[in-house]
């Protein structure tokens, strides 16, 4: 009863057409103290109308000033062989009075998924119209198949009526990374201005940037979340493909040292944006850099130069806490930023795992053996300082099939190790491959996150070619 007129032929948004009115009953309350018993009672006794987004008591368009508890459908307020023993039992008490109520449901009432529904062709109906798509500020992005190409503009115009806080609504056109090496795509704009310099929030960070420069996805936030957790106060941190700062910035907000990387011109710009609008210069230093040079680059700078932070911190008084008369003065607290990072984020998902040659003797090699002027570089490492060797954290693409925790697992490790020519299994202590998310219907992404061996970090190498790749001496 309750479902959308349906016209299939549309092909052109009517939102008129979508209006319907439904007469039912409803039992009009006597008295208005009586109208939350009366409602609790016909909700136990399932007597109420039950219409998801719809309320089921409103104001008496015959009576003012009296309130209708509309009731489902089966019950005629004129055909007292229709009514339940609660509906009799407040008829009979004068409680309650049924009278004829229509219920008027237009466009404004119907989802997205419930007007694509009615107007689309009913075979094959669930891969003609896309069902999840990405929020980006003001800007809705959509990924739509060669099967939604002719409902195109219709489902653009439900979209933009039916999400909140959306001004322009834009397709990709090509794969990621197509149009560009930095992630970047083409696009064609659906709905609204081409305008897509956006501002978004995450994790109490502000990024401003423009969507079409830039790779974002806001479906990573949870990621994001989860691996910042993962890094202490104080830590070092290198961020490789640090793109606008997703990572780097919110890491910032917990007083993490992070030298932060990205070879797109545009996310550096972004990023440094970030880090002033974030207020986390002190903690997060930008680079525009190539990778595979960064990784070591970044490590032998960390080493040379730790930076230094000092900052006054206020005392916290608790809710009720009575603040004296002369308050202590704020004490300063300086932070060192250690000579060794603790990890190294490579969040580039469809080629990262090809960075991973830059880490073997990243410790043995030029630049930083250099800096330890004839010392062994085991020396600055667990047991004979408090430092361990770095975890490493690489994104990468991984198709469907099988198993996901033991087949693709393995599969990761194996590409992981004859990139290291050192093998890492699932089963191999501080490894994890954490299962990130559904990026296409046959592929995911994951997280591999492992502690550099020592074998690959202190083993003789050199540079085979500018890219970044080495082979053993």
């Amino acid at each position: 009863m309750f479902r959308p007129p349906i016209n299939r032929a549309m092909r052109t948004l009517d939102r008129a057409f979508f209006r319907r009115t439904f007469p039912i009953s409803a039992a009009r309350v006597t008295n208005n103290n009586d109208i939350s018993m009366v409602r609790k009672a016909l909700e136990k006794s399932q007597d109420i109308l039950v219409q998801p987004r719809y309320q089921a008591v409103w104001s008496d368009p015959a009576q003012p000033g009296k309130r209708l508890v509309l009731l489902k459908p089966e019950i005629k307020h004129n055909d007292p062989s229709t009514w339940g023993p609660q509906v009799t039992e407040f008829q009979d008490a004068n409680i309650t009075t049924l009278v004829p109520h229509d219920v008027t449901l237009d466009y404004d009432y119907w989802t997205y998924d419930d007007i694509m529904k009615s107007i689309l062709p009913e075979e094959n109906q669930e891969d003609l119209y896309p069902k999840r798509f990405t929020q980006v500020g003001h800007i809705l992005h959509l990924n739509l198949r060669e099967s939604h190409q002719p409902y195109k503009q219709l489902i653009a115009d439900v979209l933009f009526d039916k999400t909140k806080n959306i001004k322009t609504i834009i397709s990709k056109i090509d794969n990621v990374g197509e149009e560009s090496q930095f992630r970047t795509f083409a696009y064609e704009v659906l709905k609204g201005p081409d305008d897509l310099n956006v501002e978004v929030h995450e994790e109490g960070c502000t990024f401003c940037f423009d969507f079409a420069k830039v790779y974002w996805n806001s479906r990573l936030q949870a990621e994001h979340k989860r691996l910042v957790s993962t890094f202490k106060e104080g830590d070092a941190v290198c961020d490789v493909m640090a793109g606008i700062g997703p990572f780097a910035v919110p890491a910032g907000k917990k007083k993490v040292f992070v030298r932060a990387n990205d070879l797109n011109p545009e996310s550096y710009k972004y990023m440094v944006d970030a880090i002033k609008k974030n207020h986390v210069g002190p903690w997060v230093a930008p680079h525009n850099e190539n990778g595979h040079k960064f990784i070591r680059t970044a490590t032998a700078e960390l080493y040379a130069h730790p930076r230094q932070h000092s900052q006054l911190i206020a005392h916290k008084y608790k809710p009720g806490e009575k603040k004296p008369a002369n308050p202590p003065k704020p004490e300063e607290k300086r932070y060192t930023e250690p000579k060794i990072f603790s990890h190294y984020v490579m969040n580039l998902p469809a080629s990262a795992i090809e960075f991973l040659p830059a880490f073997i003797g990243l410790y043995s090699r030029h630049p930083f053996k250099k800096l330890l002027k004839g010392a062994a570089p085991e020396t600055l490492f667990s047991p004979h300082t408090p430092f361990k060797l770095p975890m490493i954290h690489v994104y990468c693409f991984e198709r469907k099939g099988g198993d996901v925790v033991a087949e693709q697992s393995a599969d990761v490790c194996k590409r992981i190790s004859e990139q290291l020519d050192y093998v890492i299994t699932p089963d191999t202590p501080d490894v994890s491959i954490y299962d990130v998310r559904d990026v296409a219907p046959n592929k995911r992404m994951f997280c591999a996150s492992f502690r550099l061996p020592a074998e690959v970090a202190f083993r003789p190498q050199r540079p085979r070619s500018q890219e970044g790749t080495f082979e053993v001496d």
